[in-house]
């Protein structure tokens, strides 16, 4: 399709299939890259895949649960096998278990851990040593504006995108003389399938801190990231951008 800053270009986009993610892989997308769509369940993957085939995108739809390494590097070999290359990687596969600390589980401790701290591990590690043999590569994390000023509530989440920032700036150091650059954005309060069952009183909360007086939209998340993905972007590494309507100056 056309002649996109990312023609020629492949990326993998976790948790692709819906969401922020699917605004992500709709924009790069439209900037000519062939996509490999990753969510936990294939069938939804390949329901969004077989949408971009359809505008005349090429979009492969895997199945992988990205806290488990073997899947992460199983699917980073069948990206390989398929289109021949990688050279984007955008982390954004999450969940939530929200709770006050008081009355958090183990259980949901551990599974936000898992996906959104150890997911995003999972699959740096396993596209390096592709990236680094091309030596090209584009690796975006997302993260939240929760993971630099905490949240009440979100102990778990709040600690998992904390440490996803960690990582992205060890991985910035270490891959950067390879030409791979590695970002992380933190998005603020986004209109998502996970936003809009918040509390009406939530919801208001984050208006009210939120200079700009709106929600961001997948868009204005999409568009930071493709900015990040793009020649626009080769050098600039190891940074967290907020989008977040200045919640966080």
């Amino acid at each position: 399709m056309g002649c996109g800053k990312l023609e020629g270009r492949v990326a993998l986009v976790t948790g692709g299939a819906r969401g922020i993610g699917k605004a992500i892989s709709e924009r790069l997308a439209d900037e000519g890259a062939s996509l490999a769509i990753v969510d936990i369940m294939k069938e939804v993957a390949e329901e969004t895949a077989a949408e971009f085939r359809e505008r005349g995108n090429k979009a492969v739809a895997f199945g992988a649960n990205v806290a488990k390494p073997q899947d992460a590097e199983s699917t980073v070999k069948s990206v390989i096998d398929e289109f021949g290359r990688l050279d984007i990687l955008i982390n954004n596969a999450g969940i939530t278990r929200d709770a006050l600390m008081l009355r958090m589980s183990e259980a949901d401790w551990d599974a936000v851990i898992d996906v959104n701290l150890k997911g995003t591990f999972n699959f740096v590690k396993a596209a390096m040593r592709p990236m680094m043999k091309n030596r090209y590569g584009k690796i975006v994390n997302v993260a939240s504006v929760v993971g630099r000023m905490g949240n009440a509530g979100q102990a778990n989440y709040s600690a998992s995108k904390a440490g996803v920032i960690g990582l992205t700036k060890t991985a910035a150091k270490e891959l950067a003389a390879r030409n791979i650059n590695v970002n992380a954005i933190a998005p603020g309060y986004i209109q998502t399938d996970m936003t809009k069952d918040l509390p009406e009183q939530a919801k208001e909360a984050f208006m009210t801190v939120t200079p700009m007086k709106r929600a961001g939209t997948p868009q204005d998340v999409a568009g930071v990231v493709f900015f990040l993905t793009s020649p626009d972007s080769d050098y600039i590494t190891g940074q967290v951008i907020n989008i977040d309507g200045g919640l966080l100056m």
